[in-house]
Order: structure tokens, then sequence, then C-alpha cells
């Protein structure tokens, strides 16, 4: 399976970060290995100082596709979920100033959180309306909505598929909205799509 990451699709995000706005979607890859194991707590790794959660609406890829046409897209998927992409954003910083690639701020053991829990996208009125929240010891510190993608869930399916066959599995992170900051040793992170609870971890 594939991890496929879009970067840059919320606006407010954008600028908290002090990003340039993308004309495209920006895509990177995280390994089946950033995943972390079920019932596990997310360890802060000794190579980072300042890592950071983004929580993320994630969709599940049920079928192989190529060259996708966006008005197709929504075959290729069933179901919604919700994840964290953990980024190590003092590595990240370096590296974007050498204009190197990302990986290893974002592609670390454990970095990718996906929620025990996925939601039958027939269940949500409509995808591009969907509420989901990150909570750090019970206080909110991420709000999001899927209207306020840049690229909706179908747009990023169709161009995703330009670069990379998607396969049965393969789970996209299709962004994060404004309010990320940086994890601490004993905090717990709660994820919720509307007021479903997907996630909750434990930092070591």
């Amino acid at each position: 399976m594939k991890i496929i990451c879009i970067g840059r699709n919320y606006s407010a995000h954008i600028s908290e970060l002090k990003n340039e706005k993308p004309e495209e979607p920006v895509i990177f890859l995280k390994p089946d290995t950033s995943i972390l194991l079920k019932k596990q707590p997310f360890f802060i790794p000794d190579f980072s100082n300042d890592v950071h959660y983004e929580v993320e609406i994630l969709v599940k890829i049920n079928r192989v596709g190529k060259y996708i046409e966006e008005q197709y897209a929504h075959k290729y998927y069933n179901e919604i979920g919700l994840g964290i992409d953990f980024t190590a954003r003092d590595l990240q910083q370096k590296l974007k100033d050498k204009g190197l690639p990302w990986e290893k701020a974002k592609g670390f053991d454990g970095a990718a959180v996906i929620g025990e829990k996925w939601i039958d996208k027939n269940s949500f009125s409509h995808l591009n309306n969907i509420n989901f929240s990150l909570l750090k010891n019970n206080e909110p510190v991420q709000t999001g909505n899927t209207s306020d993608m840049l690229w909706k869930i179908d747009e990023i399916i169709s161009y995703v598929s330009k670069y990379f066959t998607l396969k049965i599995g393969d789970i996209i992170f299709t962004g994060t909205p404004e309010g990320v900051g940086k994890v601490e040793v004993n905090d717990v992170l709660t994820g919720r799509i509307e007021e479903d609870q997907l996630f909750s971890i434990q930092v070591k």
C-alpha cells in the first residue's frame, strides 16, 4: 500500500506557515513503515525538538485506477477516515532551506496515524462539507471543514492518478487546516469527524 499526502491544501494553513500558495497540489509520500501501530503511543523521535500534529481527512482507495477522470473519481473510494500527519518541523525547515525532499521529516516511523474507524461516505450529506477536529488534552486545537480544501477529494484522486497508479488499500491524506502545533510528552490527541471519535493516542 501507498500513503499519498497532499500538502498546502488549506489557505489558512498555508498562511500560518508562511508558505506560497501552490498552483497545483503538492504531493509527497509516506512509507508503510510510518504507520503508527494500533493501540501504540506516539514516541517523539530523538532527531527532532519540534514535532507537530496535522489532522487530516483520509480516503481509502478501493479499486485500481490510472488517469482517472474527475467525474469518475467517486467510484474509487467508499470510506472516509481521519489521521495525523506528524511532521518534524525543525528538520523539515532545514530540508526546505536546502531544497531537499521532506521524507525524513514526514516519513519516519510512527509519523502516520490512521484512525481505527472508517465511515461510509454515503453517510455524509455532502463530502465537501465534512467537519473534523483534533483535540489536545481535551482542548480543541484544529478544526476544519472539507469545503475549505483548495482541491476537493475527487480532484485530488484524479490529479494523483496521473502520476501514480492507485491500488486497493492505498490511503490519501488530503491536507491539514490551520492550528498545527507542537506535541509534548504525555499529550493525548483525539480526532473526530463531526461528533464521532476516530482515534485517541498518547504521546511519549
